[in-house]
């Protein structure tokens, strides 16, 4: 049985008062969830903060991004071992407004996959496809063509130390949701297509669904077989839909 992850992406908000506020009132409730792993994927500034109030708990926390380079004159970046400082266990790549927004394609996503899995990181992939490229039926096309980038750099057997989550960029901040079946038939796909390599590897990933999840489809959504928990954007930033969503998941 695959445990479900329900990963928080907090994105570029919060401050260090409402961090605190959140945080509290997650692992207020964190009792009642039963079947998930939980994490939060914050922003570089707060991993300090975020790390002295949730060790000792059942919640995970990681990074939203990572540099492919270990160290050096590269102004600006955080390397994996700086995340492993503060004690992150997972790390997202490859989010699609990295991809859209600051132009990371798909061999770069993959070495930050990797540099992220050999650094100890747990890296949280994502994949998914714009509204042109669903409405030109070519979805499978794309999600292949980003899973198979990790597979070519890596080999297949690296994505059994990460997770995917798979995020029709249409349905991001959107208010827009795949219906379960359609977010189901991309997770059957994309496990159909590790099972090419190993059947293994794909039977034991974990496949989160990453478009506005949020306390009112979660529990349909987090039914179908092959979703395998959340990457979860606004509705993190509320501990009681946060929670619900954890708790829909099992």
């Amino acid at each position: 049985m695959r445990q479900p992850l329900i990963a928080g992406n907090w994105k570029m908000n919060g401050s260090r008062t409402d961090n605190t506020v959140l945080l509290d009132g997650i692992k207020a409730g964190i009792g009642d969830v039963k079947a998930a792993e939980v994490a939060v994927c914050v922003p570089y500034v707060y991993l300090a903060d975020v790390q002295l109030q949730l060790e000792g708990t059942s919640i995970a926390w990681g990074a939203q991004n990572l540099s492919k380079e270990e160290k050096g004159a590269f102004t600006g970046e955080i390397s994996a071992a700086m995340l492993l400082d503060f004690g992150c266990k997972y790390v997202i790549v490859g989010h699609s407004e990295r991809r859209s927004l600051y132009g990371e394609d798909a061999p770069l996503v993959a070495e930050k996959f990797e540099v992220a899995r050999q650094a100890g990181l747990k890296p949280i992939l994502c994949v998914g496809e714009s509204l042109e490229e669903r409405e030109q039926g070519i979805t499978e096309q794309v999600v292949a063509r980003q899973i198979d980038a990790v597979i070519q750099h890596a080999g297949v057997t690296a994505l059994a130390d990460g997770v995917i989550a798979y995020e029709p960029v249409w349905a991001i901040g959107t208010g827009k949701t795949a219906t379960p079946e359609q977010a189901q038939e991309v997770h059957a796909f994309i496990r159909g297509q590790i099972v090419k390599h190993d059947a293994a590897v794909a039977e034991g990933l974990r496949i989160q669904y990453g478009g506005s999840m949020n306390a009112a489809n979660a529990a349909e959504l987090l039914a179908k077989p092959d979703i395998d928990g959340g990457l979860i954007g606004g509705a993190s930033l509320k501990a009681e839909d946060f929670l619900t969503i954890c708790q829909a998941a099992g």
